[in-house]
């Protein structure tokens, strides 16, 4: 028969480290999957009004942009307000286009459900939200929601 030893306590055991690579990068897979980049650029100072009662979007997929405001960089555009449309600047001449683009990049039966979201300065007068407003009801887009930021009480 063979004769069992008891091991010496030398102490306790090294972690084994041969698995950390593998936890790394699934955690990085991880964060580069669920991150969402923003789509745009703001070229336009936006400080949105303050509500009380508002509403989040149910579907976020189904809304196109107006972002309304003077330029950020206002030696270069001047400090009127702007309508900028994705990364660009636009004239209200130009919000009909680019409705209908975002409109032909959608289903068909969702053209209902699509919404135009405006996110405009508080200091913006009304004269060039209401030209915006007019370019919508030509392009048949009837759903337009204001964005505004929650009111803290």
């Amino acid at each position: 028969m063979s004769r069992f030893k008891k091991k010496s306590g030398k102490g306790s055991q090294a972690i084994s480290t041969a698995s950390l690579p593998d936890i790394v990068f699934m955690l990085l897979f991880f964060f580069m999957v669920t991150t969402v980049m923003r789509e745009v650029d703001l070229q336009v100072k936006l400080e949105q009004p303050q509500a009380k009662d508002i509403q989040k979007l149910e579907n976020k997929s189904l809304v196109s942009y107006i972002y309304i405001g003077e330029p950020i960089k206002r030696a270069k555009y001047g400090t009127e307000p702007r309508i900028q449309l994705n990364d660009d600047f636009a004239t209200v001449d130009d919000i009909r286009p680019f409705i209908e683009t975002f409109r032909s990049g959608q289903d068909e039966g969702l053209h209902s459900k699509l919404t135009t979201s405006l996110k405009v300065d508080k200091e913006v007068k009304m004269g060039v939200i209401t030209d915006v407003k007019q370019q919508l009801r030509k392009s048949q887009q009837l759903k337009i929601m204001y964005s505004t930021m929650q009111k803290s009480e």
